[in-house]
């Protein structure tokens, strides 16, 4: 999940680091469903495990050495609010496991 989110994700400079919003909950649900195997009530916590994990990691911590090309005076490991891609990506890959 974290290789497939740093693939997706690009250093935006003024901006962030950007995600496409919907590649990191669907590989988050096709963990889910992959890594539950055949139990439905264990895909929805491990699609979001590994949708809020993975998209830490892979976008926010994997690009550590490109944070200086941002060029932003501060910068916010792991999203800007409360409704951020990390969040969203674990709530929506559990909705739809």
């Amino acid at each position: 999940m974290a290789g497939i989110t740093h693939a997706a994700a690009k250093v935006v400079p003024g901006l962030g680091i950007t995600t496409p919003i919907f590649i990191p909950p669907l590989c988050a649900l096709a963990c889910g469903i992959l890594f539950s195997f055949g139990d439905p009530l264990a895909a929805p916590p491990i699609a979001f495990a590994s949708g809020t994990m993975g998209t830490l990691i892979g976008a926010d911590l994997m690009n550590w050495r490109h944070l200086d090309k941002i060029g932003a005076p501060l910068v916010s490991i792991g999203g800007a609010g409360t409704f951020d891609g990390i969040f969203l990506s674990g709530i929506l890959a559990a909705f739809l496991a």
